[in-house]
C-alpha cells in the first residue's frame, strides 16, 4: 500500500474517531495504535509506553503543570476581580473605557495565568455583567470578554508557546518575547474596536433619547475621585511585582523556564495566602484539584499527540506530506496563506495543542526551506489558532462566556465575537508585512539564540 493511501486512511480514521465524539486523547491513541497494529512490526507495541514517555520526558514539558498551577492560585481568588475594578476606575473617562479596561484586564491576567479559558471565566464573571449593567449589549461585552480572553495562549507564559518550542525545537525564550509586540498589536486593535463600538451604541442611545425614550444606562457617567483611583492600586501591584518578577528570572538568566514556572506557582500560592486569606486546606484543594485535573488532561493530550506524530513519521506520511507540498514549487508567501488557512479549518474541530503536535512534522520543514523564520511562524501561527478559540463550532472561549453569562443567547455572543477575528485576521497580515513587531525584542535580548 503506497504511504499516499495510509496517509488519507490515517487521516480518514482521525476524522472519524473525533466525529463520532471520541475525546481527542483517546481518538488520537487509538488511531496510532491500530495503525501501529496493522502497519509496523509487532514489536513496535512492546515499546508504546517507552515511546511515549520519552517523548514527554522534556524539562520544558516540567512547565506546564506548574503555570497551570500558578494560573489556578490566581483564577480562583479575586484577583480577576480587583484587576477589573482598578483598570474600570482608572480607564472610565475613556470613550468606551470599561471596555478597554476589560481588554487590559484580560491581558495582565492572561500574562500572569497563561490560560484563555481562566482569563475568560476571571475577567468575564466580573466585567460582563458590570458592562451589561452599563448598558453594553450581550453580544459586544461577550464577544470584548472572550476575544481579550484569547491573550492567554500569546502573552507569555503560554502553554501553547511551550508546546511549539518543543515541536518545533526552537528557544522558548525568544518565543515568550516574540508575542509580547504582537500580543500588544491585539490589545491595542481590541481597545480601538472597544471604542468605535461604544461610540456607535452611544449614539444610538441618544438619538433614541432625543426623540422621547427611555434614558439608556450607556448614557450614564461614572465619576471616580484620584482617592478612590489610588486605593485600588494596592491589590494590583503584588501581582504585577509577580508578573515583573517572572518575567525578570526568566530573562535575566537567573532561571530556566521550568524553574521559573515553579517560582511562578509559588509566588503566586504566597500572594493569594498573604492578600485574600486563601492558605487553609479547604481553600488550597480546589486549586490543587483544577490543577491536577488540566495537567493530567493536557498531558494526556500532549502523549497521545506525541504517538500520533511518532506513528505518522514512522509511516513516512509527515515526510511525504512535506515532500508534496514542497513539489508544488509555490511562492513562499502562497504557501504560507495555504498553511495559515488548513490551521484555520483544523480550528474549527481542534484545540491549539492537538493542531501544532499534529502539523508540526509536516508544515514546519517546507517553511524553513522557504525562508521563514520559526519563531516569527510560531507567533502568527498562535494568533490564527486563537482565532478557532472564539469562532464556531468548537470555540472554547465561547462556551465558557455563554457558562458564565447563560442569558446572553448563543447567536448573540458568537455574532459579538466575529469582528475580533476579523481583527486576528488584520494582524496577521500586519506581522507579514512587519516581521520586526515579533522579532525585535528577542533580537534585542537574546540575539546569539537562533
Amino acid at each position: 500500500m503506497s504511504t499516499t493511501v495510509v496517509g488519507f486512511l490515517y487521516a480518514g480514521a482521525t476524522l472519524g474517531a473525533m466525529l463520532a465524539g471520541i475525546p481527542i486523547a483517546f481518538a488520537l491513541g487509538a488511531v496510532a495504535l491500530a495503525f501501529m497494529l496493522a502497519f509496523m512490526p509487532g514489536a513496535s507495541l512492546d515499546t508504546v509506553a517507552q515511546n511515549v514517555y520519552e517523548e514527554m520526558a522534556s524539562i520544558t514539558l516540567l512547565s506546564i503543570p506548574l503555570f497551570i498551577l500558578k494560573g489556578a492560585a490566581i483564577g480562583r481568588s479575586k484577583a480577576g476581580q480587583d484587576l477589573y475594578s482598578a483598570m474600570h476606575a482608572w480607564m472610565h473617562r475613556i470613550p468606551g473605557g470599561l471596555g478597554i479596561a476589560n481588554v487590559f484586564a484580560c491581558a495582565l491576567f492572561a500574562a500572569m495565568a497563561g490560560s484563555s479559558p481562566a482569563t475568560c471565566s476571571a475577567i468575564g464573571s466580573a466585567g460582563i455583567p458590570e458592562m451589561r449593567r452599563r448598558g453594553y449589549s450581550g453580544g459586544f461585552a461577550a464577544g470584548i470578554i472572550a476575544a481579550g480572553g484569547t491573550l492567554g495562549i500569546l502573552l507569555p507564559p503560554s502553554i501553547t508557546m511551550i508546546l511549539y518550542a518543543v515541536a518545533a525545537e526552537q528557544s522558548l525564550g525568544r518565543l515568550f518575547l516574540a508575542g509580547i509586540g504582537p500580543g500588544l498589536l491585539l490589545v491595542g486593535l481590541f481597545a480601538a474596536y472597544a471604542v468605535w463600538r461604544f461610540r456607535r451604541e452611544f449614539a444610538r442611545a441618544r438619538a433614541a433619547y432625543a426623540t422621547g425614550g427611555p434614558s439608556h444606562p450607556i448614557l450614564a457617567q461614572d465619576r471616580y475621585s484620584m482617592a478612590e483611583r489610588f486605593s485600588t492600586l494596592p491589590r494590583v501591584l503584588p501581582f504585577v511585582i509577580l508578573l515583573t518578577g517572572v518575567m525578570v528570572a526568566l530573562y535575566g538568566g537567573y532561571a530556566t523556564p521550568s524553574e521559573t514556572a515553579g517560582l511562578g506557582g509559588l509566588l503566586a500560592l504566597a500572594l493569594i495566602a498573604a492578600i485574600y486569606g486563601v492558605w487553609r486546606p479547604r481553600d488550597i484543594d480546589p486549586i490543587l484539584t483544577a490543577t491536577l485535573r488540566e495537567s493530567t488532561m493536557l498531558m494526556l493530550i500532549i502523549g497521545m499527540s506525541l504517538l500520533y506524530a511518532y506513528v505518522m513519521s514512522y509511516l513516512h506520511i509527515s515526510q511525504a506530506a512535506a515532500a508534496a507540498i514542497v513539489a508544488m514549487q509555490l511562492s513562499p508567501w502562497v504557501l504560507l496563506a495555504t498553511i495559515l488557512l488548513l490551521v484555520i479549518g483544523l480550528g474549527f474541530f481542534l484545540p491549539p495543542v492537538s493542531i501544532i503536535l499534529m502539523t508540526a512534522p509536516i508544515i514546519l520543514p517546507p517553511l524553513k526551506a522557504a525562508g521563514f523564520d520559526l519563531v516569527w511562524f510560531g507567533v502568527v501561527m498562535t494568533i490564527t489558532m486563537e482565532m478557532g478559540l472564539i469562532h464556531p463550532p468548537v470555540g472554547l472561549n465561547i462556551f465558557v462566556i455563554k457558562n458564565i453569562a447563560p442569558d446572553i443567547p448563543l447567536s448573540e455572543i458568537i455574532w459579538g465575537t466575529l469582528p475580533f477575528v476579523l481583527l486576528m485576521a488584520l494582524a496577521v497580515v500586519i506581522l507579514c508585512v512587519a516581521p520586526g513587531i515579533a522579532l525585535w525584542l528577542p533580537d534585542l535580548l537574546l540575539p546569539t539564540i537562533k
